[in-house]
């Protein structure tokens, strides 16, 4: 085992580099796995050290890296066509893979060579599965050199191959993680952040409580529920490709009187009630509505989706044993764990595929 360090920002990170055959993580039974997300937030790095053994699903440890504000500004500018975007994206790449590899260092146990892979999903700039791709920048190959580990990337790209959407992929994971017999459990990756940042500079709104201040204004709930995505039937799935600040500005266009906070109780509704009418639409009686993501920190926001259905219980998914902050990274450590069993990942009644497919490919270390 070696010790590599490299600069960051005029300072030096070191880095446990596992080097030989005798280690290579595809030469040993182990079922350690790091899983990494950077969501929508572009906030940063999620990561989990999870063991996969006897089929069970552990969280062994967990790390946050955030990204710099500039890696952020690069990369929700990438969402966007613009000028020279081929190489500022394979810039941004690079710099993703070094941000990876701190959240990976921060992950390692005392002996990093028990680690089979880094299971990694990049970030997400295009999402287009009705023109056959879908787009997450990374660098797997440099995240492989700078960790000296197996690296699983590029999850997505498959089901699209096989006229899935894509996305989402961590239903299946939700099945295997938080499935029970006899039981009817939604579970929904929520984040709302764009209205507060734009007017009050804060990454999100802390329990919902500017939401609960304002008042829901019905003529603007209604203008926003007619967007056709949310008529259309499953499987479907979008983003910023769709949901940017142009498509609500272009429905505020009609209702600049309505007050900032008034706009933001009228958005959790919005959340709430598109959550709670797919939900019907699907034929779903759910026990329980289980949230993760930024969204299950929000109360505003989760007693509204208990009203939308008629007082269902909604919780975190802490309640199931997962932080909400952890169950996307998780999920993609369990992705990675499915790809070296030569296991499929993909549900094709959630994304549309023909059929299940194994999900990933790899870059050995």
């Amino acid at each position: 085992m070696a010790s590599v360090d490299r600069p960051c920002d005029g300072s030096s990170v070191n880095y446990h580099r596992v080097d030989g055959v005798a280690v290579h993580p595809t030469h040993m039974t182990t079922n350690l796995f790091i899983g990494l997300m950077s969501g929508t937030s572009l906030d940063g790095v999620d990561g989990v050290l999870a063991d996969f053994s006897d089929g069970a699903i552990r969280t062994v440890a967990a790390a946050f890296t955030p990204f710099p504000a500039d890696l952020r500004d690069e990369l929700m500018a990438l969402q966007a066509a613009s000028h020279n975007e081929l190489e500022r994206e394979a810039l941004a790449a690079n710099a993703l893979a070094l941000a990876y590899a701190d959240c990976v260092s921060a992950l390692l146990p005392s002996s990093p060579g028990k680690v089979a892979a880094v299971a990694v999903h990049g970030q997400t700039i295009r999402h287009r599965p009705e023109l056959g791709f879908t787009r997450q920048t990374n660098n797997p190959a440099l995240l492989a050199e700078l960790t000296g580990l197996d690296v699983i990337a590029d999850f997505r790209s498959r089901d699209v191959a096989a006229g899935g959407q894509g996305a989402p992929l961590v239903p299946a994971f939700h099945a295997a993680a938080f499935g029970t017999p006899g039981t009817a459990r939604v579970v929904v990756n929520i984040l709302m952040d764009l209205w507060i940042a734009r007017h009050q500079s804060r990454a999100y709104d802390e329990d919902g409580a500017w939401a609960a201040s304002g008042t829901v204004h019905q003529p603007l709930l209604a203008a926003l529920l007619d967007e056709p995505y949310f008529a259309l039937p499953a499987p479907k799935s979008t983003g910023r490709d769709l949901f940017h600040a142009a498509w609500l500005d272009a429905r505020l266009a009609a209702f600049e009187e309505v007050a900032p906070a008034d706009v933001q109780a009228t958005l959790t509704r919005l959340t709430a009630v598109t959550i709670a009418r797919a939900i019907v639409d699907e034929g779903i009686v759910p026990d329980a509505v289980y949230v993760c993501g930024g969204g299950a920190y929000n109360g505003t926001l989760l007693r509204a989706i208990s009203t939308e259905l008629d007082g269902v219980t909604v919780a975190s998914t802490a309640e199931l044993g997962v932080a909400p902050n952890r169950v996307e990274a998780l999920a993609f450590a369990w992705l990675g764990w499915r790809f070296t069993q030569r296991e499929p990942g993909n549900l094709p009644a959630v994304t549309g595929a023909r059929s299940l497919r194994i999900l990933g490919a790899l870059y050995p270390a």
